[in-house]
């Protein structure tokens, strides 16, 4: 498969899905003006990949997010859905969401997802600033 790399824009986070080293970063901010529409192909590739990867160690997301407005949530907990499934099949997926010390909001969704999604190996981590 052909690496998936979609630049970040004002209201889109960055996405680098790099499919040999197995591993999926996103990160900026998300609220674009149509989310199904963006993260449609994020999707497709995530399935794609995970139906097709046989991954000797652990497949490795990273979530680090300073803003998503409400349709990007409901995208971002079905990309983390995915993974779930095939964590329940399986696989070994750890997931890291980075969140800043100060926003309680986001270590709350973090820690949600890893109650929600106990299949995965999610890791809430605070960033330090500098």
């Amino acid at each position: 498969m052909e690496n998936l790399y979609i630049p970040a824009t004002n209201e889109t986070p960055e996405i680098n899905f790099r499919f040999s080293e197995h591993q999926l970063h996103v990160s900026g901010e998300s609220y674009p003006e149509n989310a199904m529409a963006f993260y449609a192909p994020i999707r497709a590739s995530l399935h794609n990949y995970l139906d097709r990867t046989q991954a000797q160690g652990a497949v490795e997301a990273h979530f680090s997010l300073r803003y998503f407005n409400s349709s990007s949530t409901k995208l971002i907990r079905s990309l983390i859905a995915l993974m779930h499934d095939s964590a329940q099949a399986g696989k070994r997926i750890v997931t890291h969401w980075y969140h800043d010390p100060d926003d309680d909001m986001m270590s709350e969704f973090g820690n949600d997802l890893k109650d929600e999604f106990r299949m995965l190996d999610i890791r809430v981590v605070a960033l330090e600033t500098a």
